[in-house]
């Protein structure tokens, strides 16, 4: 669902495909003149960003907990791999762990990363086997992973996931998530810079759409409601069959029929360059069309074609570095020469950004626990963290609470060279920060919590 967004699984399913952002090809672990990379520097002294000593070698003796003898650390990777053919979890996971245990690993403990491929539908299956076998789940997401909730919280499995879809899952308990309280409307800054800054003649005329399965339409009924608050009037609504629509062309008319200025498109970023290809056609121009994060990347750029001149196309990235200017932030650029030297042939995405700020997560407050890493002290541990940035991946997250909103947003803009940032006033760096945060009224849905299987935190040892 967009960052929470629409996931690489559920885009597939319903024909919403996430995309890659940039590949490379070479590895290289020395400069023209011999001495050593960034990348092979920075593994050896296992700090990353701002981040110090994240891994390295240690004195660990004692087998403290389910997946944890005194040598290595099992840790479970959800992911939808085997349906949707998207890597990037898994691609994350041994990026880290071939850099972390290289350096010495956790206390001197390896890290094992076991993928667990739900394959859409399997959640459930997958979950029960994390239980029996790993000391967490890190950097992870599936489309459906409400189905795995309960029995992760039956069997007290921390979960440190690169991004949540429904609404169950995000904000559960025993879940690390930086990626926003499910209370809130993480993109509250971002509709109140398009509605009252940056197009306000368009307030009068948004509209909807996205895709026809019921997580889809939980999203659309959120946006709806947050596009209301910051002042929008919405004179369109409608979906589009999951399997996708052989011609846009009765929903262009019916978008230019009603004058629409504004639109919000939650689906796959395919059949968006399909309608703007016969919008452009009609030569009907939209003051913007919010493509969502899950069109940032080249894929979307090759299928709008001419659109990408014609049309607005801007994605908000909540609070996620631009990958197009890693070189101008020190994090974002390591990670990228961290693929080139462990996963050549992978793709930096938006995905694997927030499945490596995980990973960082996690194995910072493990290394606090020492010798006694437990399941309750990585948890109680990363919960402290009440500014966390992955070393600055990411703009401040809160998780000192389950459901704290996100203070900062970034707006990505469609260009025919490529995605740049938008003018969207960044008051502290890369980011727009300490907006105003908008808890959402309507019902949909609540997380589960421990007390919902009977237990407590107590019970987690």
């Amino acid at each position: 669902m967009r960052v929470q967004a629409i996931p690489a699984a559920l885009a597939a399913a319903a024909l919403f495909a996430v995309a890659g952002c940039g590949g490379h090809d070479d590895t290289g672990t020395a400069s023209d003149d011999g001495s050593p990379t960034a990348a092979a520097q920075q593994a050896a002294t296992a700090d990353f960003g701002d981040l110090k000593k994240v891994c390295g070698p240690g004195t660990a003796k004692t087998a403290s907990a389910q997946g944890v003898t005194a040598d290595s650390i099992e840790l479970g990777v959800f992911s939808d791999v085997g349906f949707t053919k998207k890597s990037e979890f898994v691609d994350a996971a041994e990026v880290f762990t071939s850099w972390c245990n290289a350096a010495g690993g956790i206390n001197g403990r390896k890290l094992t990363a076991t993928t667990h491929d739900t394959k859409l539908m399997e959640v459930r299956q997958r979950m029960l086997e994390a239980c029996k076998e790993d000391f967490a789940l890190v950097g992870g997401g599936a489309a459906l992973d409400a189905l795995g909730v309960k029995d992760r919280l039956n069997c007290l499995l921390p979960d440190f996931p690169a991004q949540v879809s429904q609404i169950q899952n995000n904000g559960s308990d025993l879940q690390l998530n930086a990626t926003g309280g499910a209370s809130y409307n993480r993109y509250a800054g971002y509709y109140d810079w398009l509605l009252k800054q940056a197009y306000p003649d368009s307030a009068s005329a948004i509209g909807t759409i996205g895709g026809d399965v019921p997580v889809t339409k939980v999203i659309n009924a959120e946006s709806q409601e947050g596009l209301k608050a910051a002042g929008a009037k919405i004179v369109y609504k409608d979906l589009y069959p999951a399997q996708g629509v052989s011609d846009w062309t009765p929903y262009a008319q019916s978008i230019k029929s009603k004058g629409v200025k504004g639109l919000v498109f939650n689906g796959d970023f395919v059949q968006l360059s399909k309608l703007e290809q016969v919008l452009t056609g009609m030569d009907y121009k939209l003051d913007w069309i919010d493509a969502n994060n899950n069109a940032y990347g080249p894929a979307f750029l090759q299928l709008a074609g001419r659109s990408l001149d014609f049309q607005n196309n801007l994605a908000d990235l909540s609070g996620v570095y631009p990958l197009e200017k890693a070189a101008d932030n020190p994090a974002t650029r390591q990670l990228v020469d961290l693929f080139k030297k462990y996963a050549p042939k992978a793709q930096v995405t938006l995905p694997a950004v927030r499945g490596f700020a995980a990973w960082l997560l996690f194995a910072k407050s493990a290394t606090a626990c020492g010798d006694d890493l437990t399941r309750k002290c990585v948890y109680e541990t990363a919960r402290k963290e009440s500014g966390w940035t992955g070393g600055g991946l990411l703009a401040p997250v809160d998780l000192s609470t389950s459901d704290a909103p996100l203070s900062c947003f970034n707006v990505e803009k469609a260009t025919s060279k490529g995605w740049v940032p938008a003018d969207f006033a960044p008051n502290d760096g890369a980011y727009r920060c300490d907006e105003p945060a908008y808890e959402f009224k309507g019902n949909y849905g609540k997380p589960l919590t421990l007390a919902d299987v009977g237990k407590s935190l107590s019970d987690v040892k």
